[in-house]
Protein backbone atom coordinates (compact mmCIF):
# COMPACT_ATOMS: atom_id res chain seq x y z
CA UNK A 1 0.00 0.00 0.00
CA UNK A 2 1.45 3.41 -1.21
CA UNK A 3 0.92 6.35 1.25
CA UNK A 4 1.01 10.15 -0.42
CA UNK A 5 4.17 11.59 0.09
CA UNK A 6 6.19 9.34 0.99
CA UNK A 7 8.59 6.73 -0.88
CA UNK A 8 7.40 3.12 -0.82
CA UNK A 9 9.46 0.79 1.23
CA UNK A 10 12.53 0.01 -0.53
CA UNK A 11 12.05 3.09 -3.26
CA UNK A 12 14.19 5.67 -3.00
CA UNK A 13 13.92 9.29 -1.54
CA UNK A 14 14.19 12.16 -4.11
CA UNK A 15 17.76 13.29 -4.70
CA UNK A 16 16.97 16.78 -6.35
CA UNK A 17 14.82 19.84 -4.57
CA UNK A 18 14.83 23.04 -2.92
CA UNK A 19 14.48 23.87 0.58
CA UNK A 20 17.39 21.26 1.80
CA UNK A 21 19.49 23.99 3.28
CA UNK A 22 20.11 21.94 6.55
CA UNK A 23 20.96 18.24 4.88
CA UNK A 24 24.09 17.41 6.17
CA UNK A 25 25.24 20.94 7.39
CA UNK A 26 25.62 20.07 10.75
CA UNK A 27 26.28 16.58 12.78
CA UNK A 28 25.68 15.62 15.77
CA UNK A 29 29.50 15.17 17.82
CA UNK A 30 28.77 14.53 21.45
CA UNK A 31 26.16 12.99 23.40
CA UNK A 32 26.03 12.57 27.36
CA UNK A 33 23.58 10.99 29.76
CA UNK A 34 23.32 10.25 33.92
CA UNK A 35 22.53 7.40 34.95
CA UNK A 36 18.85 5.85 35.23
CA UNK A 37 16.77 5.12 37.80
CA UNK A 38 13.52 5.30 40.05
CA UNK A 39 15.20 7.43 42.52
CA UNK A 40 18.34 9.09 41.91
CA UNK A 41 19.15 11.80 44.91
CA UNK A 42 20.11 15.37 42.02
CA UNK A 43 17.66 17.56 41.47
CA UNK A 44 16.82 17.86 37.61
CA UNK A 45 19.06 21.39 36.84
CA UNK A 46 21.89 19.02 38.33
CA UNK A 47 21.11 16.50 36.32
CA UNK A 48 21.18 18.55 33.66
CA UNK A 49 24.32 19.56 34.31
CA UNK A 50 25.95 16.27 34.26
CA UNK A 51 24.50 15.46 30.88
CA UNK A 52 25.72 18.84 29.23
CA UNK A 53 29.07 18.42 30.71
CA UNK A 54 29.33 15.07 29.09
CA UNK A 55 28.08 15.81 25.73
CA UNK A 56 30.45 18.54 25.69
CA UNK A 57 33.53 16.70 27.35
CA UNK A 58 32.65 13.53 24.65
CA UNK A 59 32.67 16.00 22.04
CA UNK A 60 35.69 17.77 23.10
CA UNK A 61 34.09 21.48 22.99
CA UNK A 62 34.42 23.72 25.66
CA UNK A 63 31.28 25.16 27.67
CA UNK A 64 32.35 28.94 26.39
CA UNK A 65 32.50 28.12 22.92
CA UNK A 66 28.13 27.01 23.58
CA UNK A 67 25.97 29.47 21.83
CA UNK A 68 22.55 27.70 21.18
CA UNK A 69 20.74 25.64 23.60
CA UNK A 70 17.21 24.19 22.71
CA UNK A 71 14.72 22.22 24.70
CA UNK A 72 11.31 20.67 25.43
CA UNK A 73 8.10 21.69 27.15
CA UNK A 74 8.03 20.03 30.89
CA UNK A 75 11.67 20.67 30.96
CA UNK A 76 12.22 22.63 34.77
CA UNK A 77 15.81 23.82 34.28
CA UNK A 78 16.01 27.16 32.12
CA UNK A 79 18.41 28.54 29.94
CA UNK A 80 19.56 30.85 32.13
CA UNK A 81 20.02 28.21 34.78
CA UNK A 82 22.44 26.01 32.63
CA UNK A 83 23.73 28.91 31.69
CA UNK A 84 25.41 29.80 34.84
CA UNK A 85 25.49 26.88 36.57
CA UNK A 86 27.55 24.78 33.24
CA UNK A 87 29.39 28.56 32.43
CA UNK A 88 28.48 29.28 28.80
CA UNK A 89 29.55 32.05 26.33
CA UNK A 90 26.92 34.68 24.99
CA UNK A 91 24.24 32.86 23.68
CA UNK A 92 22.69 34.03 20.21
CA UNK A 93 19.80 31.52 19.57
CA UNK A 94 17.54 29.49 21.96
CA UNK A 95 14.19 27.91 21.42
CA UNK A 96 11.96 25.28 23.68
CA UNK A 97 9.20 23.38 21.67
CA UNK A 98 6.22 22.60 22.49
CA UNK A 99 4.04 19.24 23.28
CA UNK A 100 6.13 17.27 25.09
CA UNK A 101 7.19 14.05 24.03
CA UNK A 102 6.92 15.51 20.60
CA UNK A 103 9.19 18.02 20.93
CA UNK A 104 12.75 15.72 21.46
CA UNK A 105 13.67 15.70 17.89
CA UNK A 106 12.54 19.35 17.18
CA UNK A 107 15.55 20.54 19.51
CA UNK A 108 18.25 18.86 17.45
CA UNK A 109 16.37 20.27 14.44
CA UNK A 110 16.22 23.67 15.83
CA UNK A 111 19.96 23.55 16.55
CA UNK A 112 20.84 22.42 12.97
CA UNK A 113 18.55 25.38 11.81
CA UNK A 114 20.54 27.68 13.95
CA UNK A 115 23.71 26.36 12.85
CA UNK A 116 23.04 25.97 9.21
CA UNK A 117 21.70 29.76 9.09
CA UNK A 118 24.45 31.23 10.59
CA UNK A 119 22.81 31.99 14.03
CA UNK A 120 25.08 30.12 16.32
CA UNK A 121 28.00 28.07 16.08
CA UNK A 122 27.62 25.44 18.91
CA UNK A 123 24.51 24.09 19.91
CA UNK A 124 23.05 22.32 22.97
CA UNK A 125 20.26 20.17 23.28
CA UNK A 126 19.33 18.57 26.72
CA UNK A 127 16.16 16.98 28.49
CA UNK A 128 16.31 16.37 32.21
CA UNK A 129 13.28 14.73 34.07
CA UNK A 130 12.45 13.54 37.71
CA UNK A 131 9.17 11.54 36.50
CA UNK A 132 10.22 8.73 39.05
CA UNK A 133 10.72 10.24 41.76
CA UNK A 134 9.28 13.86 40.97
CA UNK A 135 5.53 14.58 40.90
CA UNK A 136 3.05 13.12 38.32
CA UNK A 137 1.61 14.90 36.29
CA UNK A 138 -1.59 13.82 35.51
CA UNK A 139 -2.85 12.63 39.18
CA UNK A 140 -3.81 16.65 39.67
CA UNK A 141 -6.90 16.61 37.24
CA UNK A 142 -7.95 20.26 38.30
CA UNK A 143 -5.04 21.83 36.40
CA UNK A 144 -5.63 19.84 32.96
CA UNK A 145 -9.53 21.62 33.27
CA UNK A 146 -9.01 24.70 31.69
CA UNK A 147 -7.42 22.87 28.82
CA UNK A 148 -9.20 20.96 25.81
CA UNK A 149 -9.04 17.89 28.17
CA UNK A 150 -12.43 19.44 29.82
CA UNK A 151 -14.01 17.17 27.48
CA UNK A 152 -12.23 14.53 28.78
CA UNK A 153 -11.06 13.84 32.13
CA UNK A 154 -14.41 14.19 33.71
CA UNK A 155 -15.43 10.57 31.63
CA UNK A 156 -12.56 8.60 33.16
CA UNK A 157 -9.49 9.78 30.38
CA UNK A 158 -7.51 10.95 33.73
CA UNK A 159 -4.01 10.12 32.11
CA UNK A 160 -1.85 9.54 28.57
CA UNK A 161 -2.63 5.97 29.05
CA UNK A 162 -6.05 6.26 29.10
CA UNK A 163 -5.98 8.46 26.15
CA UNK A 164 -4.13 5.98 24.20
CA UNK A 165 -5.87 3.41 25.15
CA UNK A 166 -8.80 4.41 23.53
CA UNK A 167 -6.83 4.39 20.24
CA UNK A 168 -5.51 1.31 20.89
CA UNK A 169 -8.69 -0.20 20.77
CA UNK A 170 -9.90 1.41 17.83
CA UNK A 171 -6.50 -0.15 16.06
CA UNK A 172 -7.20 -3.32 17.14
CA UNK A 173 -11.14 -3.41 16.30
CA UNK A 174 -10.59 -1.94 12.81
CA UNK A 175 -7.19 -3.74 11.64
CA UNK A 176 -7.46 -7.30 13.22
CA UNK A 177 -4.00 -6.29 15.35
CA UNK A 178 -3.50 -8.22 18.44
CA UNK A 179 -1.91 -8.12 21.80
CA UNK A 180 1.04 -10.77 20.52
CA UNK A 181 1.75 -7.81 18.05
CA UNK A 182 1.72 -5.15 21.03
CA UNK A 183 3.99 -8.09 22.64
CA UNK A 184 6.56 -8.33 20.05
CA UNK A 185 7.19 -4.45 20.48
CA UNK A 186 7.26 -4.74 23.96
CA UNK A 187 9.59 -7.72 23.97
CA UNK A 188 12.33 -5.62 21.19
CA UNK A 189 12.87 -3.21 23.46
CA UNK A 190 13.17 -5.41 26.40
CA UNK A 191 15.52 -7.31 24.54
CA UNK A 192 17.83 -4.61 23.45
CA UNK A 193 17.64 -3.43 27.20
CA UNK A 194 18.97 -6.47 28.38
CA UNK A 195 22.27 -6.11 26.56
CA UNK A 196 22.39 -2.44 28.04
CA UNK A 197 24.05 -1.99 31.04
CA UNK A 198 22.59 1.54 31.40
CA UNK A 199 19.04 0.28 31.22
CA UNK A 200 16.55 -0.23 33.80
CA UNK A 201 15.47 -3.15 32.61
CA UNK A 202 19.31 -4.77 32.11
CA UNK A 203 18.52 -7.84 33.97
CA UNK A 204 14.81 -8.32 33.81
CA UNK A 205 13.89 -10.39 30.71
CA UNK A 206 10.41 -10.04 29.29
CA UNK A 207 8.54 -13.45 28.20
CA UNK A 208 4.99 -13.62 26.48
CA UNK A 209 3.72 -15.20 30.21
CA UNK A 210 4.47 -12.21 31.76
CA UNK A 211 3.17 -10.24 29.45
CA UNK A 212 -0.29 -11.38 28.89
CA UNK A 213 -0.76 -12.26 32.62
CA UNK A 214 0.20 -8.98 33.93
CA UNK A 215 -2.15 -6.30 35.11
CA UNK A 216 -4.13 -3.75 32.98
CA UNK A 217 -3.19 -0.38 33.63
CA UNK A 218 -5.78 0.83 31.06
CA UNK A 219 -7.26 -1.73 29.32
CA UNK A 220 -6.19 -3.08 26.52
CA UNK A 221 -2.87 -2.00 27.76
CA UNK A 222 -1.08 -3.73 29.84
CA UNK A 223 1.62 -3.22 32.55
CA UNK A 224 4.45 -3.61 29.78
CA UNK A 225 3.02 -2.07 27.21
CA UNK A 226 3.39 1.76 29.39
CA UNK A 227 6.55 3.33 29.62
CA UNK A 228 8.72 3.23 32.74
CA UNK A 229 9.05 6.54 35.07
CA UNK A 230 12.62 7.35 35.38
CA UNK A 231 15.18 9.96 36.57
CA UNK A 232 17.78 10.94 34.05
CA UNK A 233 19.19 13.37 31.86
CA UNK A 234 20.31 13.32 28.21
CA UNK A 235 22.17 16.19 26.37
CA UNK A 236 23.68 15.91 22.78
CA UNK A 237 26.19 18.74 21.11
CA UNK A 238 25.29 19.96 17.13
CA UNK A 239 27.94 21.87 15.12
CA UNK A 240 28.69 22.62 11.43
CA UNK A 241 29.99 20.33 9.50
CA UNK A 242 33.48 21.40 8.70
CA UNK A 243 33.86 21.74 12.63
CA UNK A 244 32.44 18.17 13.32
CA UNK A 245 35.88 17.12 11.29
CA UNK A 246 38.06 18.01 13.79
CA UNK A 247 36.06 16.68 16.86
CA UNK A 248 36.62 13.86 18.93
CA UNK A 249 33.97 10.92 17.17
CA UNK A 250 32.56 9.88 13.33
CA UNK A 251 30.19 12.45 13.25
CA UNK A 252 26.68 11.95 12.67
CA UNK A 253 24.86 14.04 10.10
CA UNK A 254 21.55 15.68 10.36
CA UNK A 255 20.31 14.56 7.18
CA UNK A 256 16.83 15.51 7.42
CA UNK A 257 14.43 17.20 10.16
CA UNK A 258 10.58 17.41 10.56
CA UNK A 259 7.96 18.68 12.98
CA UNK A 260 4.53 17.34 12.39
CA UNK A 261 0.75 19.32 13.10
CA UNK A 262 -1.60 17.77 10.79
CA UNK A 263 -4.55 20.21 9.03
CA UNK A 264 -7.61 18.94 12.36
CA UNK A 265 -4.70 19.81 15.04
CA UNK A 266 -4.37 16.52 16.75
CA UNK A 267 -3.75 16.38 20.68
CA UNK A 268 -3.34 13.41 22.65
CA UNK A 269 -7.41 12.59 22.16
CA UNK A 270 -7.90 13.22 18.70
CA UNK A 271 -10.64 11.53 18.89
CA UNK A 272 -13.41 13.94 17.11
CA UNK A 273 -11.08 14.33 14.24
CA UNK A 274 -12.32 12.37 10.86
CA UNK A 275 -9.48 9.98 11.12
CA UNK A 276 -7.97 9.39 14.75
CA UNK A 277 -5.50 6.49 13.42
CA UNK A 278 -3.56 9.19 11.48
CA UNK A 279 -1.47 11.13 13.56
CA UNK A 280 1.15 13.86 13.21
CA UNK A 281 3.68 11.55 11.96
CA UNK A 282 1.86 11.37 8.50
CA UNK A 283 2.46 14.65 8.40
CA UNK A 284 5.96 14.72 9.46
CA UNK A 285 7.09 12.22 7.43
CA UNK A 286 5.98 13.68 4.26
CA UNK A 287 8.15 16.28 4.80
CA UNK A 288 10.95 14.36 6.43
CA UNK A 289 11.51 12.17 3.17
CA UNK A 290 10.77 14.81 1.01
CA UNK A 291 14.04 16.95 1.75
CA UNK A 292 15.88 13.23 2.12
CA UNK A 293 18.26 10.92 -0.33
CA UNK A 294 16.59 8.14 0.35
CA UNK A 295 13.42 6.51 1.58
CA UNK A 296 12.00 4.20 4.42
CA UNK A 297 13.93 0.97 2.39
CA UNK A 298 17.13 2.49 2.85
CA UNK A 299 16.75 2.80 6.56
CA UNK A 300 19.35 0.55 8.53
CA UNK A 301 17.98 1.01 12.36
CA UNK A 302 14.86 3.42 13.64
CA UNK A 303 14.85 4.58 17.20
CA UNK A 304 10.61 5.21 17.51
CA UNK A 305 9.08 6.76 19.87
CA UNK A 306 7.33 4.09 22.65
CA UNK A 307 5.58 5.84 25.20
CA UNK A 308 3.01 3.17 24.89
CA UNK A 309 3.55 0.13 22.30
CA UNK A 310 0.47 0.97 20.39
CA UNK A 311 2.40 3.65 19.46
CA UNK A 312 5.17 1.69 17.25
CA UNK A 313 2.80 0.10 14.70
CA UNK A 314 0.99 3.53 14.43
CA UNK A 315 4.27 5.24 13.34
CA UNK A 316 5.48 2.26 11.14
CA UNK A 317 2.44 3.08 9.20
CA UNK A 318 2.81 6.62 9.40
CA UNK A 319 6.60 6.90 8.19
CA UNK A 320 5.71 4.72 5.49
CA UNK A 321 7.35 0.99 6.39
CA UNK A 322 4.47 -0.55 5.46
CA UNK A 323 0.55 0.17 4.79
CA UNK A 324 -2.41 1.07 6.59
CA UNK A 325 -3.06 -1.04 9.11
CA UNK A 326 0.18 -3.28 8.87
CA UNK A 327 1.71 -2.01 11.26
CA UNK A 328 0.91 -5.30 13.54
CA UNK A 329 1.58 -7.66 11.36
CA UNK A 330 4.65 -5.49 10.72
CA UNK A 331 6.07 -6.86 13.78
CA UNK A 332 5.87 -10.64 13.20
CA UNK A 333 8.93 -12.89 12.63
CA UNK A 334 11.32 -11.06 14.92
CA UNK A 335 10.93 -7.93 12.72
CA UNK A 336 11.94 -5.55 15.03
CA UNK A 337 14.59 -7.39 16.70
CA UNK A 338 18.58 -7.38 15.52
CA UNK A 339 18.77 -8.83 12.00
CA UNK A 340 14.86 -8.22 11.44
CA UNK A 341 13.03 -5.89 8.98
CA UNK A 342 13.74 -2.99 11.06
CA UNK A 343 15.93 -3.09 14.16
CA UNK A 344 13.87 -1.29 17.01
CA UNK A 345 15.16 0.95 19.70
CA UNK A 346 18.43 -0.66 20.24
CA UNK A 347 19.03 0.93 23.80
CA UNK A 348 15.67 -0.32 24.88
CA UNK A 349 13.53 2.79 24.35
CA UNK A 350 11.13 4.14 26.65
CA UNK A 351 9.87 1.09 27.61
CA UNK A 352 12.99 -0.97 29.10
CA UNK A 353 15.99 1.72 29.26
CA UNK A 354 14.73 4.75 30.67
CA UNK A 355 11.58 7.20 29.70
CA UNK A 356 13.16 10.39 29.76
CA UNK A 357 10.63 11.71 27.21
CA UNK A 358 12.21 10.32 24.11
CA UNK A 359 15.33 11.75 24.09
CA UNK A 360 17.44 8.51 24.92
CA UNK A 361 16.04 7.55 21.21
CA UNK A 362 18.57 10.26 20.01
CA UNK A 363 21.59 9.45 21.47
CA UNK A 364 21.05 5.87 20.68
CA UNK A 365 20.57 6.57 16.86
CA UNK A 366 23.85 8.24 17.14
CA UNK A 367 25.75 5.87 18.97
CA UNK A 368 24.24 3.07 16.47
CA UNK A 369 26.16 5.70 13.65
CA UNK A 370 29.17 5.34 15.66
CA UNK A 371 29.20 2.07 16.09
CA UNK A 372 28.82 2.10 19.64
CA UNK A 373 25.87 1.00 20.63
CA UNK A 374 25.23 -2.25 22.86
CA UNK A 375 23.15 -3.80 20.57
CA UNK A 376 24.83 -2.84 17.14
CA UNK A 377 23.33 -3.38 13.94
CA UNK A 378 26.00 -4.51 11.94
CA UNK A 379 26.69 -1.46 8.96
CA UNK A 380 23.92 0.89 9.83
CA UNK A 381 24.77 3.96 8.12
CA UNK A 382 21.33 5.22 8.53
CA UNK A 383 18.78 5.84 11.72
CA UNK A 384 15.01 7.02 11.88
CA UNK A 385 14.64 8.52 15.29
CA UNK A 386 10.67 9.57 16.18
CA UNK A 387 9.33 12.05 18.41
CA UNK A 388 5.59 11.30 20.05
CA UNK A 389 2.81 10.22 17.97
CA UNK A 390 -0.58 11.42 19.05
CA UNK A 391 0.70 14.84 20.05
CA UNK A 392 2.51 17.58 17.31
CA UNK A 393 5.73 15.93 16.60
CA UNK A 394 8.84 15.73 15.35
CA UNK A 395 11.41 13.11 13.88
CA UNK A 396 15.57 12.96 12.30
CA UNK A 397 16.97 11.52 9.63
CA UNK A 398 20.42 10.73 10.94
CA UNK A 399 23.44 9.41 8.64
CA UNK A 400 26.97 8.25 9.31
Amino acid sequence: MSVPGIPAPGAPGPRTGTGTGIKDATAVVGIGQTAFARRLPEDERTLACRAVLAALDDAGIAPGEVDALASYTMEETDEVELAKAVGFGDLTFFSKVGYGGGGSCATVAHLAAAIASGQASVGVAWRSRKRGSGPRPWTNTAVQLPTPAQWTRPFGLLRPADEIAMLTRRYLHEYGATRDHLFHVALACRNRANQNPDAVMYDRPLTREMYMTSRWISEPLCLFDNCLETDGALACVVVSRERARDCRHRPVYVHSAAQGLPAQHHGMVNYWTDDPLTGPAWTAARHLWKHADFGPGDVDVAQIYDAFTALVPLSLEGYGFCGRGEGGPFTEGGALEIGGRLPLNTGGGGLSEAYVHGFNLINEGVKQLRGTSTAQVPGAATCLVTAGEGVPTSALLLRS
